[in-house]
């Protein structure tokens, strides 16, 4: 039975009714964030996949893991026609988010229409968009309706094992996260092609990107390419010998189907950090498709210099950038926190202890539109707002009185010469850094 925990949250109708939606971006917020034209529709559904290792009740005796079905619940936002008579809006459920199986759960508002009719006649590339652990499918819905608005079809899973609520022992997420994100992109496939889906002819499968936040950045860079280190403790950490077709040197591995994904987003990317080491310069090294990390400078979960950038850097062969929020630690992905959440111990899973969050999802929004818009549809105005001139956005000057026009965005240099982050607005470009590497 769902209810509300009254110690943890002082929450009500009227305040659910208030709250902003999480993927309309604040006035404050950089350029590309804005919500797209499109009306977005939401459906939920579940997916199986067969016959895959249980690897929690894996025998030492036998030195097998029994198999099972393992189901995947997905949350599924696209582009959508709101019938007249019918306003663009939901409300989502979520478990109370922690590390333990917290009883209870609470409500939040979202912009988008359940079940609304999908575009009729046109194909849109696939988002799919993988949680951390713990964390769920709705965790990031100020990126995920915002994305679908901009003509996506976007997919959030809820990760089997990982789920608020459902925590499982860590094993099956080390094995399972990278192979969901997969299997999600195949299915998706298929029912693209079902003339009794709503997906079919809707969602473009063969152009895919994974946005994955720190266990849903581990997978997503090891789903682009990355295969394990037979040194690091990953692959240690996972009985049997399952983990085998997943190393880097391994010929299961190189021939892994994985053409579809076209781009990943990595946020504050679990895994790369000592004593884990996941990967090595070698299986880094086998991401080939374009990157985009998005971190905190004191991200005190993936860490940041021996962590995080030390993955960005050995993505030699990936044409990528890194987005770092100074002073930030490891929330850089989720929502904001939820309203009437008032328990420290919660609200830290959510928020950031220097930036006010809504502004960093804002700067998300930005800069992941720009990214997909860039490799996805293939805009190469979207490039810009990727590869600034100043790589520390406080050393940007833009001239102008400090209460300029709200509304004026950099377009990056002035015809002074000055140089500000492009897409920001005058004075917003602080407590940020951009590094931008070519594939070798």
């Amino acid at each position: 039975m769902r209810f509300f925990w009254s110690a943890l949250f002082v929450c009500g109708c009227t305040q659910l009714a208030a709250q902003q939606y999480y993927s309309v971006p604040g006035s404050d917020a950089p350029e590309l964030a804005k919500r797209g034209s499109l009306s977005v529709g939401v459906r939920t559904l579940e997916i199986v996949h067969h016959a895959q290792p249980d690897i929690l009740k894996f025998d030492k005796g036998t030195g097998k893991a029994p198999l099972t079905d393992r189901t995947l619940k997905l949350e599924i936002w696209y582009p959508a026609t709101i019938p007249a008579g019918q306003e663009e809006k939901t409300v989502y459920t979520s478990r109370i988010a922690g590390s333990q199986n917290l009883p209870g759960s609470f409500d939040f508002p979202g912009k988008a229409l359940r079940d609304a009719p999908p575009v009729a006649g046109q194909k849109f590339p696939l988002v799919v968009v993988s949680h951390g652990y713990p964390g769920s499918r709705t965790l990031m819905t100020y990126l995920t309706e915002n994305i679908a608005s901009k003509g996506y079809v976007v997919v959030a899973i809820d990760h089997t094992d990982s789920v608020f609520g459902e925590v499982r022992g860590f094993e099956s997420t080390l094995l399972n996260r990278s192979t969901d994100q997969l299997f999600t992109i195949e299915a998706i496939g298929e029912l693209s092609h079902k003339a009794d889906s709503f997906l079919n002819g809707l969602a473009d499968a063969t152009n895919t990107a994974i946005v994955g936040y720190s266990m849903g950045g581990y997978g997503a860079l090891t789903s682009a390419g990355a295969g394990y280190s037979r040194t690091g403790q990953v692959g240690k950490a996972i009985p049997g010998g399952y983990a085998e077709d997943l190393m880097a040197d391994s010929p299961k591995y190189q021939a892994l189907h994985r053409e579809n994904v076209r781009a990943i987003v990595a946020i504050a990317p679990w895994g790369e950090q000592p004593p884990y080491n996941a990967w090595d310069e070698r299986g880094l090294s086998g991401i080939r498709i374009p990157s985009l990390f998005i971190t905190g400078d004191h991200d005190d979960v993936a860490v940041y210099d021996t962590g995080i950038k030390r993955a960005f850097e050995r993505a030699s062969n990936s044409e990528r950038c890194m987005l770092v929020f100074q002073n930030a630690r490891h929330n850089t992905g989720g929502n904001p926190v939820p309203a009437g959440l008032t328990d420290f111990r919660l609200i830290q899973f959510y928020d950031e202890p220097v930036w006010r969050k809504e502004r960093m999802t804002g700067i998300n929004q930005h800069l992941i539109t720009a990214f997909l818009d860039l490799y996805l549809k293939k805009d190469p105005s979207r490039k810009a707002y990727l590869r600034q001139e100043v790589v520390l956005s406080n050393d940007g000057k833009w001239t102008g009185a400090p209460n300029a026009d709200a509304s004026v965005y950099s377009t990056g240099k002035d015809a002074a010469g000055n140089l500000f982050w492009k897409g920001f607005q005058r004075r917003t470009a602080l407590g940020m850094e951009m590094y931008c590497s070519d594939a070798r």
